[in-house]
């Protein structure tokens, strides 16, 4: 189940709430810029090829407007899962919006606003918008399961600023 879950930076232990009906996070999101959405599902067989999940949902990636897309597929057979979880762990912020949709699987965007940390767990057919600049991080599980586009401003796709900011490492993850 997609949720939000908000934090003060104080008290990460305990959120003061938890929502779990896509209205309520994407509203809570909004106030601070952050897009979230549900798309509809399409038709894929198990096993599409990237291509083929790509142009499953042409359509709203046009509609989108980002320049390059690509697919992110890590599972608990992956022989690099922990390195690959490991690199993502760690609070940055992107020159350009991070835009996260989810075909499978499941993952936790954590946006640190101000005093406060929004935790997002997305699930399949969730749609992420991070704006540029803000500061986040993103916890795939010790057995991930993800498939996601991944959307860039441009087709070389952006390098990660690392805050230097420890504030990620006091906060649950997917798996807590």
């Amino acid at each position: 189940m997609s949720y939000v879950a908000v934090y003060h930076v104080a008290t990460p232990d305990t959120p003061n709430k938890v929502l779990t009906h896509a209205d309520d996070i994407a509203s809570t999101l909004a106030e601070h810029g952050v897009r979230f959405e549900r798309w509809q599902p399409r038709p894929l067989e198990k096993g599409a090829s990237d291509a083929e999940m790509i142009g499953a949902y042409q359509p709203q990636i046009d509609a989108l407007g980002y320049a390059a897309v690509e697919v992110l597929s890590v599972t608990g057979d992956h022989p690099q899962k922990a390195e690959l979880r490991a690199q993502f762990l760690d609070e940055r912020r992107y020159s350009e919006d991070q835009v996260r949709f989810f075909i499978a699987g499941q993952g936790l965007f954590s946006v640190h606003v101000g005093d406060y940390v929004y935790a997002v767990r997305c699930e399949k057919n969730d749609l992420l918008v991070i704006p540029a600049g803000m500061p986040h991080w993103f916890d795939m599980g010790e057995n991930p399961h993800v498939v996601a586009l991944r959307l860039f401003n441009t087709a070389k796709g952006c390098v990660p600023e690392l805050t230097g900011n420890d504030v990620a490492t006091g906060f649950p993850g997917l798996d807590d």
